[in-house]
């Protein structure tokens, strides 16, 4: 049985490690659940582990907004204070406070 606790809560605020975007968690995967294809799509040197945490992402860079989906060993904490002004945000999360965004749905 796979025992796997998330490092990062839904509503947070992360960034990528190496590329430059950051984003919103709004699901977590407690391990790879994606396509093999878009897994084999990722260079052989970079491909993270599988069996880690997962993180859906409103996402957002310089130029654009994306669904991003992130290992966990490529996210850091993004302290800086600082909204995404992803537009989806509002469909799912309501006020930014402490780096969060507190949660507009009920979870089941």
């Amino acid at each position: 049985m796979l025992s796997t606790r998330a490092k990062y809560h839904l509503g947070q605020v992360v960034r990528h490690r190496k590329h430059p975007f950051r984003g919103v968690v709004f699901d977590v995967d407690p391990q790879f659940s994606n396509t093999q294809e878009w897994y084999d799509a990722i260079p052989e040197a970079q491909r993270p582990e599988k069996q880690q945490p997962f993180y859906h992402l409103l996402a957002e860079n310089d130029q654009s907004f994306y669904v991003a989906y992130v290992s966990e060993q490529n996210l850091i904490a993004d302290y800086s204070g600082q909204p995404v002004d992803h537009p989806d945000i509002p469909d799912l999360f309501g006020a930014f406070e402490d780096g969060s965004y507190e949660l507009h749905f009920q979870l089941n």
